[in-house]
Formats: structure tokens, C-alpha cells, sequence
């Protein structure tokens, strides 16, 4: 899994004032738990900019004031209208806890299906997982390629070492849509 790197400072002030006045320097509250105690910290909008919007997952090495920290991106709470970030929480991960985490879906090869003129449909872009950190994988792969028209992928046909995938079993991760054209042409024959 990727890395990355990121420096805090811990936030001593609770309250309301303390946390406007964060944000008026363009800082964001946030919170570090998971560990032996929960730390109050804020970090710059510019520094959390490139992992909060990519797609990609990260394992966050947290730098409080000198003092090395692996987490990740548990949440992040936005503003309703202007969109502003305005919470963020890191949970702290350990080598030997599992951690539950949602991971990006990637589809590999041609399916049959689409093919035959089906429309191919990703139904879920994320799994959440649970594991240990040392075995989560930057994105979960899944063949296409005996996929048929009309056909459908369950997350209970999916397996991945050492991970237990808690989406539910019969929700469809990637389905074959017939097509008018496709359904059409089956019946021409």
C-alpha cells in the first residue's frame, strides 16, 4: 500500500473560537485515535490536498510535533454548501489490529458480454475490507474476462488473501447489461 507523508501540530485549545480561528489560517481540526490515547491536531488545506481528493487509498505517516504516527483517512466531514472541509479523522493503525477500510475496485480484461454488445456496469467502486495493514492492497483486481452478457459478480464470488471483504454477499460489484441493440440482435438469429 502507498505511503503518505504528513506533518501536524497538536491543537492544546477546545471550543469554538479555537477552531475559527484555525480555520480563518486556513488549518483544519482534526483528530488522531486508534492509539493509547486520542490527540487533537490541525493540519494545513494545502497539505492534505493530494490525498484527500484522488481515488487512490493511503496509509498516512503523521508526523505530530517530531512524533511518528501510521494512520488513515477514516472521515472527513465537508461543509454543506461552500464544501469547505471542515473535520478531518485519521485512525491510528497498528501492526498487529485489523483495520476496516474501503478500497478502490479495478476491473482486468475484455469481458465476453460486452463483447456481444453488452454494456458493462462497475456497481460498486469500493469494497470495504478488513485486514491487517501489512496486507491491504492499493486496489482489489477483478476478471472480466469470462464475464457473459446478462451475466453479474457477487461479492460472495470474491476472495482476497488474508482480507474478509464485509460488503454483503449478494450485492452485484459488476454486472453485463443487455443492451436493445444486443437483445435485438439475439433475436434476429
Amino acid at each position: 500500500m502507498q505511503t503518505f507523508d504528513l506533518s501536524v501540530s497538536k491543537r492544546e485549545v477546545a471550543g469554538k473560537k479555537a477552531i475559527k480561528a484555525l480555520r480563518v489560517e486556513e488549518k483544519i481540526p482534526a483528530i488522531l485515535y486508534g492509539g493509547e490515547k486520542e490527540i487533537a491536531v490541525a493540519v494545513s488545506e494545502a497539505a492534505v490536498k493530494n490525498l484527500i481528493w484522488t481515488p487512490n487509498i493511503y496509509i498516512v505517516n503523521l508526523s505530530v510535533d517530531g512524533e511518528m504516527h501510521q494512520a488513515i483517512l477514516k472521515d472527513i466531514q465537508f461543509h454543506p454548501v461552500s464544501g469547505k472541509i471542515l473535520h478531518i479523522d485519521f485512525l491510528e493503525v497498528l501492526p498487529n489490529k485489523p483495520v476496516t477500510i474501503a478500497i478502490p475496485v479495478v476491473l482486468e480484461g475484455n469481458s465476453e458480454g460486452v463483447k456481444a454488445g453488452g454494456k458493462l456496469q462497475l456497481e460498486m467502486r469500493k469494497l470495504n475490507v478488513r485486514g491487517l495493514s501489512k496486507d491491504l492492497p492499493d486496489t482489489l483486481k477483478i476478471d472480466i474476462t469470462n464475464l457473459g452478457l446478462g451475466k453479474v459478480i457477487k461479492v460472495g464470488e470474491l476472495s482476497y488473501e488474508n482480507l474478509e471483504v464485509l460488503n454483503a454477499k449478494q450485492a452485484v460489484v459488476v454486472a453485463v447489461k443487455l443492451t436493445r441493440a444486443a437483445r435485438a440482435a439475439a433475436e434476429a438469429k
